[in-house]
Order: structure tokens, then sequence, then C-alpha cells
């Protein structure tokens, strides 16, 4: 399977390194492109150090995962900007206000917003992951206008029933529900009744 994952500045980054784990473990091949508000957030919220630069935030990242290509925000050379290409599933994990704005107007500023855009216009799977609390009437009508368009949102809101001890079985609660919508099997986190 090969998913394009787009990491923006709305904290939530361990989701987006689970994420990233979880799709090399699968066997995944893997595009990532980070905003440079997501390299920021990434840095203070993964490694605790918000002065780590672009190159050593997705060196840390990529670090001893198969399958993943880490692409230029602006690189509109790569196969993930166009629809001619085989791309079974696109992910923006955490995405930002701004990036969901950016998607629901049509506005391609970075290859992010232009993966996304090729997601929907091809009509393919496109998952939303945003974690902003709480939300404008704007950003609601944004992300109601992207559901409408084919995008699936999946917030980044843990569920309980599962018994989570630490805050890895919370984000693996929402990485999971994020493979289970790409379609690929997990065990992160059990079944309802199992």
């Amino acid at each position: 399977m090969n998913v394009f994952l787009g990491i923006t500045g709305a904290s939530g980054a361990p989701y987006a390194a689970r994420l990233l784990r979880a799709l090399s473990a699968a066997g995944c091949e893997v595009g990532v492109a980070i905003s440079d508000a997501g390299v920021q957030v990434c840095a203070t919220e993964l490694y605790g150090d918000i002065s780590l630069s672009r190159e050593d935030v997705t060196a840390r990242l990529a670090d001893g995962l198969d399958g993943l290509s880490v692409l230029g925000l602006r690189d509109y050379s790569t196969p993930y900007a166009s629809g001619s290409a085989r791309v079974d599933g696109y992910v923006v994990c955490p995405c930002s206000m701004s990036t969901a704005a950016s998607i629901a107007a049509g506005a391609m500023a970075n290859l992010i917003h232009r993966a996304a855009s090729v997601a929907l216009k091809e009509e393919r799977k496109l998952l939303l992951v945003p974690r902003e609390t709480p939300l404008s009437t704007i950003h609601l009508e944004n992300l109601l206008r992207l559901r409408r368009a084919g995008a699936t949102v999946v917030f980044a809101a843990p569920g309980f029933y599962h018994a989570p001890q630490t805050i890895d079985d919370l984000v693996n609660f929402v990485v999971a529900r994020c493979l289970d919508q790409l379609g690929i099997d997990q065990t992160l986190v059990g079944r309802w009744g199992q």
C-alpha cells in the first residue's frame, strides 16, 4: 500500500510518529511531508527541543523505518502531487485548522495541500486528523465542507473503553482508527466486545 502522510502544525505529533511507525511496520510505502510549523511541533512534542532543524526532526522520525520517503514541502515533482500516480491513501495527521481551511478552499500553497486536493479530486481515501479544541463555527464549516467533498475526519479524541494505562495507549487508539479507515490490519487496540 502506498500512503501519503502530511504532518502539520497542530498539537498531536505523537499521533503522527506512531502512525508513521505503524504504516512502516505494515509494509507500506510512505511519503512524508512536514509543514514548517509541523517541524516545530514535532521538535517540541517528540524531542523536547524546539531548536531542532528540519533535517534533525525528519532524521529522527525516519530512524529505523523501512519504506519511507521524506518529501520536500514544495516538491511538486513527487508522485503524490499528481492524480496519475497510484496512491492508496492520504492522511494529514495532525491536521491544523489552517491546513483544513486551505484544503477546503482549494488552495495549494504546499505539497500537503496539493496531495489532499489530489485525493479529493480523484475520489481517493483522505483522512484528516484534527486535534484543535474548542472549534469555532469557521472550523466546523470547513470540516463539514471537507467531509462533504469526500474526506474522512478522524478526530484525535481517544476512547477509554479499552482501559488505557498510558499515554501510548491513548495515542494507539487514534492511530488504530486511522489504520482501520485505510483498510490496514491493526492490533494496537482491541475491538469492542473482544
